[in-house]
């Protein structure tokens, strides 16, 4: 059975900063692309970000471009380094594992194409 467990989620002032984490067991990591979505209250699930574990590509939306930083560890863990964090960016976390069959861009605008989700994280950005 595949798993994603995610932390990391929280409660900050407009600025500051978080780390998600994304620990994903029963299957091969490396031919992957794993990321985090995000949605706001009333409003549709968002990719985020992703990455190709095997390449290590990247792919961010443009409003986090440049205050948030994808990585992984290579064996079974995604991280999500958010800086600078703005009241918009208060949503919950979904991390997201599928087969990367498709360019980032692609396979992180189509969420119904995701074939594993974490459980969530609540993060809350106060200004």
């Amino acid at each position: 059975e595949v798993q994603l467990v995610e932390s990391g989620g929280g409660l900050v002032q407009a600025g500051g900063s978080l780390r998600l984490s994304c620990v994903v067991s029963g299957l091969t990591f490396d031919d992957h692309a794993v990321g985090w979505f995000r949605q706001a209250l009333g409003k549709e699930r968002e990719g985020v970000s992703c990455i190709s574990v095997m390449e290590g590509r990247t792919y961010y939306t443009n409003s986090v471009k440049g205050r948030f930083t994808i990585s992984t560890d290579g064996r079974n863990t995604a991280y999500l380094e958010m800086n600078n964090l703005k009241p918009e960016d208060t949503a919950d976390y979904f991390c997201a594992l599928t087969d990367y069959d498709k360019p980032l861009p692609v396979l992180w605008s189509e969420p119904q194409s995701i074939h594993h989700w974490g459980q969530g994280s609540q993060v809350t950005v106060s200004s």
